[in-house]
């Protein structure tokens, strides 16, 4: 077993408070702005360069990030300015490894005084070379989950990128094999989109493209009489993670038996009904593909925050998601919210009857899915393998901390 010791922070590593970042005195540069959510910004000029770690000092509080080059350490941050002959990726990793970090701060809002903090014992590896192995290890796994979360944004962004070139700009590939609008295609104006379209697509309320939905769940906390049925609830707070942007982390929840109609199953689609913020409309979506079920070890639900739905015809399924990130996207359903007790809701029914779109040719939908869903499928079976590296990761992080996994 590697040997580990018992030590104050301060005898590892020194914090120190970022710098004030004035409104009037901002400028827009290259340096990235270190807050406590992390990178807010970018500035012209820095304050501290190399490796280092920023953590929150008020605001959000326990996530540490790690940096390698000049940045600007905001005010509601700690910075470390200096690791005292330590690897600077063990400390991140250490420090990772204690939680969420919060003192006893005098202030009314709950915040981490510097002070305290350095003088927190904490167990530690001092031999150099053992901190180096054991940040090697944990930064191979971040480097690959990192590596397929680029790879994820790089395929959404071919995938977007053809929806819009074929769907929004008409330049779909032509019976020659030409982009159809600029090599001459027939438009025909539309007085309710007031543009124009192909001719010979309609245009339809999205009301048009809906089969049945599925109300949401919440069912109960732990099983008890009827309640048997064991799911994973999807929320609102989900939906990022599901897409592959953020992390999807639904309770565990029983329901009732008869109420397994509303499981999730392949080509649904599950749309954020209440929530969003004021920057952020409601109107969130996810979908439903095998690839997605795969990745949660229970059947899963949407809950009550959530509308699931499916298409009558799946061949437009890809389209659809698309076409409704655009919608979503442009802010159109900011327009399309009503208030309950404070929260927003999305005026679901009343949009898809009246918002108009153009409904493309199956043909041409079904050339789109082909090219999409092999991207779709890549996708999720690198969310799956970040899922199963993270938890490899969590797992190996305090064992390697505490000494009971040594790296030879």
């Amino acid at each position: 077993m590697t040997s580990v010791e018992k030590k104050r922070l301060g005898d590892l590593v020194n914090f120190k408070r970022g710098y004030d970042l004035p409104a009037h005195s901002r400028e827009a540069g290259t340096y990235p702005v270190l807050s406590s959510s992390g990178i807010s910004g970018y500035h012209s000029k820095y304050k501290a360069e190399g490796e280092g770690i920023v953590t929150g000092r008020y605001g959000t509080l326990g996530k540490m990030y790690y940096v390698n080059e000049k940045y600007w350490p905001h005010n509601t941050a700690l910075y470390v300015t200096s690791f005292k002959g330590n690897h600077p990726k063990y400390i991140y990793y250490l420090l990772k490894c204690l939680g969420r970090i919060r003192t006893s701060d005098k202030s009314a809002v709950p915040g981490v005084n510097k002070n305290e903090l350095h003088e927190m014992v904490i167990p530690f590896v001092d031999d150099k070379s053992q901190q180096l192995k054991i940040a090697s290890v944990l930064s191979v796994l971040d480097k690959k989950i990192e590596l397929n979360n680029r790879t994820s944004i790089e395929l959404e962004a071919m995938a977007k990128t053809l929806y819009d070139y074929w769907f929004v700009q008409f330049d779909f590939p032509d019976q020659n094999g030409k982009p159809y609008k600029s090599s001459g295609g027939k438009m025909v104006y539309n007085e309710t989109l007031k543009r124009e379209v192909p001719e010979g697509w309609e245009v339809t309320p999205i009301e048009h493209w809906i089969g049945k939905d599925k109300t949401g769940d919440w069912g109960k906390d732990c099983q008890q009489g009827n309640y048997i049925t064991k799911v994973s609830c999807i929320r609102g707070a989900d939906i990022n993670g599901i897409n592959g942007t953020g992390n999807a982390k639904p309770p565990t929840r029983y329901i009732f038996k008869k109420n397994e109609i509303k499981i999730l199953e392949p080509y649904d689609f599950i749309i954020e009904i209440s929530g969003g913020s004021p920057t952020q409309s409601t109107g969130r979506l996810a979908f439903i593909t095998n690839k997605t079920i795969d990745r949660f070890e229970n059947p899963i639900i949407c809950s009550n925050f959530c509308k699931a739905m499916s298409l009558t015809n799946n061949a437009y399924f890809f389209n659809f998601i698309y076409l409704w990130n655009s919608i979503y996207e442009n802010n159109i359903l900011f327009g399309w919210e009503g208030k309950t007790s404070g929260i927003k809701n999305l005026l679901f029914d009343s949009f898809v009857k009246n918002y108009q779109v153009t409904l493309p040719p199956e043909t041409l939908v079904s050339d789109f899915s082909e090219i999409i869903r092999p991207m779709q499928d890549k996708k999720q079976r690198l969310l799956l393998e970040n899922q199963q590296l993270t938890q490899l990761r969590d797992w190996l992080l305090p064992m390697l901390m505490n000494g009971q996994v040594t790296v030879k």
